[in-house]
């Protein structure tokens, strides 16, 4: 169950970081492909964590949107990419 959560959370953040992310990129079928293997790493590593007393839902999700945020991110810039800022 935790593993469609992290799916999830990695289509939701991938979509949201790539859309926060502009130059020359890989388009946004990428950026979620990119977020959804962040957050599966992330929620694999505190999983495995789990066995020295760490874990629970809110953790596993938390580190999950964490690893894909920074996962996406770190792609984005070896690519070239900038943070998009808004002009008002």
């Amino acid at each position: 169950m935790y593993v469609l959560a992290w799916i999830f959370i990695g289509v939701l953040v991938g979509w949201g970081a790539g859309r926060l992310l502009e130059g020359d990129g890989y388009g946004p079928l990428m950026d979620v492909v990119v977020g959804v293997g962040g957050a599966l790493g992330g929620g694999f590593l505190i999983r495995t964590a789990a066995v020295a007393g760490h874990g629970g839902t809110i953790l596993t999700t938390l580190v999950a949107a964490m690893g894909a945020v920074l996962f996406t991110m770190v792609v984005g810039f070896a690519n070239g990419r900038k943070i998009y800022v808004r002009q008002s």
